[in-house]
């Protein structure tokens, strides 16, 4: 894959570290400030993707300084299991610098489907809507949206009352042993496979991850008859509106259809609320094949922010 795109001239560019977290977030949140009015990241969530395992800083990652030191461009390319789908962002208000990690990003991406002996490799990005420069540097390299998610924010004003647990099911809070961590992930496999832009990852890496950026305490489990059928996994990425984060909601395709899925939802609301949160935050694809969208307004979720999944697939030189 040849690259076209030149830095800017006086700009330097170098491998991203650890210790560039808080320059990176900086970066990150003035750009998302300047397209949505709010941050929309939080210092632990760019250090965490600095120290993903499965991210090699010194190959996957581009930090664009200008002459007095400050960055002014950040570029990453993810690959995912067998790195055939790969994801790829970039970050910066000048042109030429975004234009530059966009050919990096893309050319690492291509290197990646190569070293993996495919012939072809799928790129996909994460946009807001509002986006309108970025929107365009993809269109002019032949993506096009595969989905649109919206951000959706349910408010708590006050104390909420935890629901009553479904007849027959039994509520697993945590994972803190090795054999219910397995039997959540396999249970997240199965409940997002298929969706846009999942790929599971091995389970040692999943388990690294988790062990680095996430509470195992926020991880609960229903189970019918001795077996797991759904799950609700939520994080700490929202607390800087003061938010809590269902980031991820599943339930077995045969027990749909049982409010499980709002049972969970109401639950963490509770929680939430008796936590001190303002609200409950989470994100939904428009194109899931379950119904999620309705699911969520139905127990009163607002959609407050819509950004796109733009993708690409195309052979490897």
């Amino acid at each position: 894959m040849q690259t076209t795109a030149v830095l800017p001239e006086g700009l330097t560019v170098r491998a991203p570290e650890v210790g560039d977290a808080e320059a990176i977030f900086g970066l990150v949140s003035a750009y998302n400030t300047g397209l949505v009015g709010l941050p929309d990241c939080t210092l632990a969530q760019v250090g965490e993707g600095i120290a993903d395992p499965g991210f090699d800083c010194a190959a996957d990652g581009w930090l664009v300084i200008a002459e007095d030191g400050a960055p002014v461009g950040y570029g990453t390319t993810f690959g995912r299991v067998g790195r055939q789908s790969i994801e790829i962002q970039l970050t910066s208000t000048v042109p030429g610098v975004a234009a530059w990690l966009f050919d990096r990003t893309m050319l690492r991406a291509d290197e990646m489907g190569r070293e993996a002996g495919h012939a072809e490799i799928t790129v996909d990005t994460f946009v807001y809507r509002d986006d309108e420069s970025l929107r365009a540097l993809l269109s002019e390299h032949a993506f096009t949206t595969g989905t649109t998610y919206h951000r959706m924010r349910v408010d708590h004003t006050g104390p909420v009352e935890a629901p009553e647990v479904p007849d027959g099911v039994v509520v697993r809070r945590g994972a803190p042993d090795a054999a219910t961590q397995w039997v959540a992930h396999e249970l997240i496999i199965d409940t997002f496979r298929g969706q846009y832009g999942f790929s599971p990852r091995p389970h040692d890496e999943w388990v690294e991850m988790r062990d680095a950026s996430s509470s195992w305490s926020q991880l609960t489990l229903l189970e019918i008859d001795g077996r797991a059928v759904a799950v609700r996994d939520c994080s700490d990425d929202f607390l800087g509106e003061n938010c809590g984060h269902v980031g991820m909601l599943g339930v077995l395709e045969e027990f749909r259809g049982r409010g499980l899925a709002k049972f969970l939802l109401r639950d963490a609301f509770a929680l939430d609320a008796a936590a001190g949160r303002d609200g409950t935050i989470l994100l939904v694809d428009t194109n899931n094949p379950t119904p999620a969208l309705d699911l969520y307004l139905s127990v009163g979720f607002t959609p407050t922010l819509v950004f796109e999944g733009w993708q690409r697939t195309l052979p490897v030189s």
